[in-house]
């Protein structure tokens, strides 16, 4: 055994079984990145959709219409390729119309991606026009919309605009189509004045159909003078049915002579008083203060004032029949004879004192004071309560006034 590792031969025999069984192994451990290396190679297609369109023509001149502004585009490459165009997008598409006339032409997306990505754009061409560029300045109007919906009584007084004006900028055969420039402002609900509202601007042609130009500024601001005009008027008070047959309507007032009114100066115009809704007299028994709402003509109100206080004087009447006639202040030793009459004594007066009345309260006498003997007419003196007013049906009496003593002589 000795001997053969001092041999040569067994040496290199030795070292070259060595060094094929080395590679053999080495072979088989880089097997599996043969099959990696592979797998790199392999192409991929990846879509990406929404890539901006760029346009290269000079913008100072023309404008140009037909160009989408996003297009859908297909990368094809192996994944080394492909992944950093997905991430990055660091590459254009856009269509080249330098060089070429005003009109219309049919003209291919391109782009600038290389390498070993394969790049497929859809569309492929479009139909693009080419226009003169121009500008022009335009007056804004502003439109009310909503006005009707307004907060009930107000309306639009006065308005401005700050810019009054905008500078549209599109192809002449556009600007010569501009019809309107507009600014909206909704009105709806709006009960005060509207400070510097910011809001955008709208382009329209002459049948009305919305224009997409650049125009600078794009929005400006609106001031609304918003106002609720008021007046006064006479106010009246309306009733309807009757008092009981035993009342009598004296008065009735409202505690305002005048209401302020609120409405659009329109409306205003046309109303010279208001009135309050009718008063039922038949469910009035008595003098007092009623509540009675206002009634209003249609898109008016009275806000401090929906109701009114209404003074209502009812006189009430009352009778009481065969009142006992009381004499008073005859002589001494005089005595008296007269036909008793039938004595009716009416009371009127407020119907809430009048009712308070009984026949206890009223009295008739006869002031027969310094009367001698002989036949007198003396007037009846009734008395009442203070609140009241009597009269009684006979006015006097024809009274015999006697002496005893002289007879007897």
């Amino acid at each position: 055994m000795d001997n053969w590792f001092k041999s040569k031969w067994f040496v290199r025999i030795l070292s070259l079984a060595f060094a094929v069984t080395l590679y053999a192994f080495v072979n088989v451990s880089e097997t599996p990145n043969s099959d990696a290396t592979f797998s790199r190679s392999t192409s991929s297609t990846e879509v990406l959709d929404q890539v901006p369109v760029d346009i290269d023509i000079d913008r100072e001149r023309y404008v140009v219409s037909g160009v989408p502004e996003e297009v859908q585009i297909s990368l094809e490459g192996t994944p080394a390729n492909v992944t950093p165009l997905l991430l990055q997008r660091n590459f254009d598409v856009f269509v080249d119309l330098e060089g070429l006339e005003e009109g219309t032409h049919v003209v291919e997306l391109q782009h600038n991606i290389t390498g070993d990505v394969e790049a497929f754009i859809e569309p492929k061409t479009v139909e693009v026009t080419i226009e003169e560029r121009a500008s022009q300045e335009f007056t804004v109007t502003p439109d009310f919309i909503n006005q009707d919906r307004m907060a009930d009584g107000h309306e639009v007084v006065d308005y401005s605009i700050d810019p009054e004006t905008v500078s549209i900028t599109s192809s002449r055969e556009v600007i010569e189509a501009i019809g309107a420039v507009k600014v909206y402002v909704n009105m709806e609900d709006v009960d005060s004045s509207i400070d510097n509202r910011e809001l955008p601007v709208n382009v329209y042609d002459v049948q009305g159909n919305e224009l997409n130009v650049g125009m600078e500024p794009e929005s400006i601001q609106v001031s609304v003078d918003v106002d609720n005009p008021s007046k006064s008027v006479p106010l009246s008070v309306e009733t309807t049915g009757e008092l009981e047959e035993d009342l009598e309507l004296d008065s009735i007032t409202a505690n305002e002579e005048e209401v302020e009114i609120f409405s659009q100066s329109d409306v205003l115009e046309d109303v010279s008083e208001v009135s309050t809704e009718p008063l039922d007299l038949s469910e009035i028994e008595e003098s007092g203060t009623v509540e009675v709402p206002l009634d209003l003509p249609e898109e008016v109100q009275a806000p401090d004032a929906e109701e009114v206080e209404v003074e209502v004087e009812v006189e009430g009447t009352n009778e009481f029949e065969n009142v006992s006639l009381e004499e008073e202040g005859l002589a001494n030793g005089l005595e008296t004879s007269y036909t008793d009459p039938e004595l009716n004594v009416e009371i009127t007066g407020d119907a809430s004192e009048v009712n308070d009345v009984t026949a206890d309260d009223v009295q008739a006498t006869l002031d027969l004071s310094d009367l001698e003997a002989g036949a007198h007419d003396v007037p009846i003196d009734i008395e009442a309560p203070d609140n009241v007013t009597a009269t009684s049906n006979v006015e006097e009496v024809t009274v015999e006034i006697t002496d005893p003593a002289q007879a007897e002589e």
